[in-house]
């Protein structure tokens, strides 16, 4: 990887699904509001996932899966790609990897703390939880990490197809992450969109701070 011109666009996918974040947001708020009963969806959801159940295999795969949006898996990419980063001296992607997952596994923790909302409890859970429900911190810990190595690897990196496959890679992973959260019966669908668009937004605002930076001081190199 090497240093890019502070010109460099905001990258399409980025943008993409910062609108659909924002209109996720949106209907969440207004259904919050509006709605005689705001769960409804959501326990629609829940059992009728249940109630089909899917192959033999799929509950092993969906707690793999979910694995990789707990805070050891997540800890230990930030870790290992940080130090990658170090080692390429790329000092200011490194720093704000770090700082945009540490702050945003904080603002997660407040967010869980201020709400309150209690876990679904319409099916048996298929792995253990313990704190509050919304935001799904699986589901948003997986956006902010995920999409924000994306997002800063689109400053540094100078192929387009490669910036893409970062890209697609990273929604795929937060996609199956937040799903698995549902489909294991621990979160509300709600948790998981909310925590998706939460994540998405954070991810686009490190890129802009990272992005006006680098242009401040003129490379990274």
């Amino acid at each position: 990887m090497a240093s890019s011109p502070p010109t460099r666009p905001l990258p399409k996918p980025l943008a993409a699904i910062s609108l659909l974040a924002i209109a996720a947001l949106l209907a969440l708020l207004f259904g919050h509001w509006l709605a005689p009963d705001p769960l409804a969806l959501d326990r629609s959801i829940i059992q009728g996932l249940r109630a089909w159940g899917g192959p033999a295999w799929l509950p092993g795969v969906a707690v793999d899966l979910t694995a990789l949006g707990g805070s050891t898996v997540v800890t230990l990419v930030v870790v290992l790609v940080a130090g990658f980063l170090l080692m390429q001296r790329l000092w200011l992607t490194a720093l704000a990897l770090v700082l945009a997952t540490s702050t945003g596994g904080q603002m997660v923790w407040l967010i869980k703390r201020t709400i309150g909302r209690a876990r679904p409890d319409l099916v048996p859970h298929l792995v253990d939880v313990s704190n509050a429900s919304f935001p799904s911190g699986h589901a948003t810990n997986s956006a902010i990490v995920y999409l924000t190595l994306a997002a800063l690897a689109a400053q540094v990196v100078r192929d387009r197809p490669t910036r893409r496959y970062l890209f697609g890679a990273a929604i795929l992973l937060t996609g199956a992450i937040g799903s698995s959260r549902v489909y294991l019966g621990v979160h509300w669908p709600s948790d998981v969109l909310a925590g998706w668009s939460f994540g998405t937004l954070w991810a686009l605002g490190w890129w802009w701070l990272t992005a006006r930076m680098r242009a401040t001081i003129g490379g990274e190199r």
